[in-house]
């Protein structure tokens, strides 16, 4: 019990002040890529304390959803962390870690997101919130699909089995199946985090805007939680990919040396990561609103080709 619960407070201190750094490496790389120096990948601190210092302003249209909804966000990324198999195979919630719980807490998060865009009567507010719910409905799915796959071929649901049988066959890798589920969940992961081709985390421009149009209307503390939740939710969906498909590094928490061993095979497939989304998005534009659904519907498809591969090659 002792062990479990150690377990998962460190689980929570690296998703929690691992995503910071994790979002300002992403920009320090972009900017290198682009020739310029760019921030210190610890800026997103700096960031974080400066707006936990500023004075809330809060609209007097809003409701206590506009309220409660930082303190939801940061709720169910944090429960999630718990969830998903981080630095082991058996994370700290092993009893109820499936696929579906972990699709409704993201889905929970979004729900209170689109609500407190409306909720503040503005009209970018309700733009983001209808496209961030498009969005929503078109990504779930696969992401659902896509690690039920894999969930056919481990004969189980539970992400710590899933991720439990791929690490005693690493060859699963190499897996057509397993290759398509990536593919599915790489897309799926940028459409959820606001990331290029779908939207750019970057801009406020009108035309271009989705999940920064529903957070204009915070400030202070509200905001600093707001852009803490975005960052742990990047770091779970990347964690995820990580974890799930390439599992190696992870093993039973049987000790502090497994837990250390997991914890540096997590972030160099972090890093991995990482390079590969600030290569993607300095070599790509962001898509227009009408080519995003067209893209999300590739990415299922992926995921539906991963699904009927499981039973062709196998």
């Amino acid at each position: 019990m002792i062990a479990t619960l150690a377990l998962a407070v460190v689980q929570i201190a690296i998703v929690a002040f691992g995503a910071p750094l994790l979002v300002g490496t992403l920009r320090t790389l972009k900017a290198r890529l682009v020739g310029r120096q760019g921030p210190s990948p610890w800026q997103p601190y700096a960031d974080v304390r400066k707006l936990l210092a500023k004075e809330v302003v809060v609209s007097t249209t809003t409701s206590w959803v506009f309220r409660a909804t930082p303190y939801a966000l940061v709720a169910t990324l944090l429960t999630a962390a718990l969830i998903v198999p981080v630095m082991t195979v058996r994370p700290p919630l092993a009893f109820a870690g499936n696929i579906i719980l972990l699709v409704y807490l993201f889905m929970l998060g979004t729900f209170f997101l689109a609500l407190a865009g409306l909720d503040a009567g503005s009209a970018f507010g309700g733009m983001g919130s209808s496209r961030e719910v498009a969005v929503a409905a078109l990504a779930e799915p696969t992401v659902v699909v896509a690690v039920f796959a894999l969930a056919l071929r481990a004969e189980s649901i539970d992400l710590g089995r899933i991720v439990e049988r791929f690490a005693g066959e690493p060859w699963l890798a190499a897996n057509p199946a397993h290759l398509l589920a990536f593919a599915a969940l790489f897309i799926v992961m940028l459409a959820e985090t606001g990331r290029l081709p779908v939207d750019n985390p970057a801009t406020h421009l009108e035309l271009t805007m989705i999940h920064e149009a529903m957070v204009l209307e915070y400030s202070g503390r509200y905001l600093a939680l707001v852009e803490w939740a975005s960052a742990m939710k990047l770091f779970v969906f990347m964690t995820l990919l990580a974890n799930l498909f390439v599992p190696w590094g992870l093993a039973e928490p049987t000790g502090p040396i497994p837990v250390l061993v997991g914890a540096l095979a997590l972030a160099a497939k972090l890093a991995v990561l990482t390079a590969a989304v600030a290569l993607l998005e300095t070599a790509v534009a962001k898509l227009r609103l009408f080519r995003v659904p067209e893209l999300l519907a590739g990415s299922f498809a992926l995921a539906f080709l991963s699904l009927m591969a499981i039973f062709v090659v196998r």
